[in-house]
């Protein structure tokens, strides 16, 4: 507890010390990163993985109808196995 009380106190003196001018270049700087589109790409690919590792239910892929009724259903790692085996 007394390092984290330590800490803050440091990180204000510093942070006093290098003015108003430093903390606008330092939250413009990281207002432009945030607002890029290249970070928001990076982030929306990093989701897009997230969620699809933590999914536990398989993406299927319709195969041929068996009839207008009927379709079978594989998932995506089945395809990739039949892919590679031909």
């Amino acid at each position: 507890m007394i390092g984290l009380v330590v800490g803050v106190a440091a990180g204000y003196v510093l942070g006093t010390k290098a003015g108003r001018g430093r903390y606008e270049q330092i939250s413009k700087a990281a207002r432009a990163v945030a607002a890029s589109p290249a970070t928001k790409k990076v982030v929306a690919v990093g989701r897009q993985k997230l969620s699809d590792s933590l999914n536990t239910q398989p993406k299927l892929e319709p195969l041929v109808p068996l009839d207008e009724e009927t379709t079978v259903f594989v998932t995506h790692e089945q395809l990739r196995r039949a892919a590679n085996d031909r």
